[in-house]
């Protein structure tokens, strides 16, 4: 899995048909601080996910294992929404806490 920013949302009117109904994600990788690494990939959201959240994404074919992305071609789908997270006993985020 890989942390990362939801950046925004893709729209593709036209695309395979299997993939009809799912919301596609534009995320940035981030580092541990929370600072983004320079990556990015467009996954499959399969928790409900919104612009300016952290989230755990999987990708290869982890990524067509959750319900929403079964049987589908799929290479990214974020999995987990990020409450918070912290490092050798520090808290370096949570949700909702203006930082």
């Amino acid at each position: 899995m890989v942390l990362a920013k939801v950046l925004g949302t893709l729209v593709a009117t036209r695309k395979e048909p299997r993939l009809d109904g799912l919301t596609l994600l534009l995320l940035g990788a981030c580092g541990p601080d929370g600072e983004p690494t320079g990556g990015s990939v467009v996954a499959v959201d399969a928790v409900g996910a919104g612009p300016g959240e952290y989230v755990l994404y999987a990708s290869g074919s982890s990524a067509r294992q959750t319900l929403a992305t079964d049987g589908k071609p799929v290479d990214a789908v974020v999995m987990a929404i990020v409450d918070s997270w912290e490092i050798d006993g520090e808290d370096r985020y949570k949700k909702g806490r203006d930082d």
